[in-house]
């Protein structure tokens, strides 16, 4: 039986309005840890996506006019799929365009929900009608369990950096989330997941950086055959050789790489050593 979309869609969707300015698309994106937000009118119909790489690019353009309107940033040409679309179809979309993490998902030009890459990737029982109402159950409690304060990643509020910060002033450098070569993708899958990031510096002994494995590594694309999923080991699924800066490099230096190239994360090194992350969210 097909996946469809309505079976792993996300129902209760943060939105922005189009006539918003873009400093509350910047404080949702940062409070809720999304890399990008749907766009909608006064009837909740789909009119673009912002995204933080919309916002970088606007704060390098226009330095200060977060008075904007969001639809002055937004993209307007968007992929979106119906309620009844096959979850292997929003996979091979996904992969065939390496930037994009979040379907809409639209009813009669309505947006009822979103699917994510998590949403794929997150294991899930399959079979007949009890494997599905298990799923239904596992699922339903972990969103009680993210509902629960405990459970709640912490809000990030916008900052203002000078123009001579550097990347130390901006990046996370305690509780660093990181994974080994020796672990599985399954537990890649269940990290990022968990801990709501989209990508994870993969290190050696001492902290030594040798790659990064991402959620786009780990989708499987059931529709060319090829699994990239979980019998294999983060080290053979991981990207090698990742960009990476300095903690005393210029934080545009930063934001330029992640805005150009459209890198999420960039792991900060010194000496070899994985001493931090910095993130888009952390330029906002």
């Amino acid at each position: 039986m097909v996946l469809r979309a309505r079976e792993i869609m996300s129902h209760r969707v943060v939105t922005v309005r189009a006539d918003a300015p873009v400093s509350l698309a910047e404080k949702r994106l940062a409070e809720f840890r999304f890399s990008a937000l749907p766009v909608v009118d006064d009837r909740n119909r789909l009119v673009g996506m912002v995204s933080v790489v919309d916002l970088l690019r606007h704060r390098e353009e226009q330095p200060g006019g977060s008075q904007a309107p969001v639809e002055s940033v937004m993209t307007r040409d968007i992929i979106h799929m119906s309620p009844n679309a096959g979850v292997g179809i929003i996979a091979h979309r996904m992969r065939t365009y390496g930037e994009l993490r979040v379907v809409p998902i639209v009813d009669r030009g309505v947006l009822v929900g979103v699917v994510t890459r998590s949403d794929l990737i997150r294991p899930r029982p399959t079979g007949g009608p009890v494997s599905r109402a298990v799923r239904r159950f596992v699922e339903r409690r972990s969103e009680d369990l993210r509902a629960e304060p405990s459970y709640r990643p912490p809000p990030r509020r916008p900052r203002s950096h000078p123009a001579d910060a550097t990347v130390r002033d901006a990046m996370t450098s305690t509780d660093l989330v990181s994974i080994t070569e020796e672990q599985t993708t399954e537990d890649a899958a269940a990290l990022l997941t968990g801990r709501r990031l989209t990508s994870v510096p993969v290190v050696r002994a001492g902290d030594r950086l040798v790659g990064v494995i991402s959620e786009a590594d780990l989708l499987r694309d059931p529709l060319d055959g090829r699994r990239t999923g979980r019998a294999r080991t983060v080290g053979g699924a991981m990207s090698r050789d990742p960009v990476t800066v300095g903690p005393d490099d210029p934080l545009s230096v930063a934001r330029r790489l992640m805005s150009d190239r459209g890198f999420r994360i960039l792991p900060v090194v010194q000496a070899g050593r994985l001493v931090g992350v910095v993130s888009r969210r952390d330029l906002l």
